[in-house]
């Protein structure tokens, strides 16, 4: 568990909230959103009833939360009953409360959203384009970005092809794949851009999404020739279509003479972005 801890702040209350680097997830102190929600003097006992409910409901977010040891008002540090995002979400959902009608709403929007994809994909396209551009990326990298999620999912359509199903699976082929055409593994990668639960791809400048593409369309390719049968053979592929790619970006560093991984993350390039629209007002 990383040691890095945060309060975050939600309608002006204290949410206690840990980063735990090995799952790549945000956990968050169940007391304090309970607390958030409703109001109530004893935060806890309301937490204690309605686990008590939720057991006789069938519902598994009472026995599969987790504790984790934060801080509390006295400084010192207790084990705490904490959720990730997808647990508070449910959590909210079964709180009587005012203040959490909005995370409903917004739920049950978004659900709408995922049906109405289903049944016409171009829609997510769309939603996707929409959400880049809201986060000031530029419409070329937007459309390169889109041509990534086309060929990785050709690439997962291979693997369940040759008869992988499991997204560990899937993580560890991609991983063989980021190592070998970076040098660095996914986590090694994120890292170093000071990334947590933000995707990787979308703090990739166009050279690196682009030798990501030639990695993840070399393996497709070698893995539809090889027809591998074990998934042993599937990583050994994996590797091969990093190496297309690796070699790529050795040739690329040799007549730039710069890296092409560096630490710049999508944050960092808005940063600079409203550093410089403020300095150019200023003049």
């Amino acid at each position: 568990m990383n040691k890095e801890n945060a309060i975050r702040l939600f309608q002006d209350r204290r949410v206690r909230v840990l980063w735990d680097d090995k799952q790549e997830k945000w956990y968050l102190s169940i007391i304090d959103v309970v607390e958030v929600l409703t109001d109530s003097p004893n935060p806890r006992k309301y937490w204690s009833v309605l686990k008590t409910r939720l057991k006789a409901e069938g519902n598994q977010l009472a026995t599969t939360c987790s504790q984790l040891k934060m801080q509390s008002s006295d400084g010192k540090y207790y084990l705490t009953d904490v959720g990730d995002t997808e647990q508070i979400l449910r959590l909210i959902q079964s709180i009587p409360s005012k203040k959490a009608e909005p995370f409903k709403l917004w739920l049950a929007k978004v659900g709408n959203e995922r049906i109405d994809e289903t049944h016409d994909p171009e829609l997510a396209i769309d939603r996707a384009m929409q959400t880049y551009l809201k986060k000031g990326y530029s419409k070329e990298w937007i459309n390169q970005r889109l041509k990534t999620i086309e060929v990785r999912k050709e690439l997962t359509d291979e693997w369940e092809r040759v008869g992988i199903k499991d997204t560990s699976e899937f993580a560890i082929l991609t991983n063989e794949i980021t190592n070998t055409w970076s040098g660095l593994t996914v986590k090694e990668y994120k890292r170093i851009k000071n990334l947590k639960k933000e995707n990787l791809r979308d703090n990739m400048s166009n050279v690196e999404l682009v030798l990501n593409m030639l990695a993840e369309v070399a393996t497709k390719e070698i893995s539809k020739k090889q027809n591998p049968k074990h998934f042993e053979e599937s990583k050994e592929i994996a590797r091969k279509g990093g190496s297309v790619a690796g070699n790529a970006r050795k040739e690329i560093e040799k007549q730039t003479g710069k890296p092409v991984v560096t630490p710049d993350n999508n944050l960092q390039n808005k940063t600079k972005k409203i550093n410089f629209i403020d300095k150019k007002n200023q003049e």
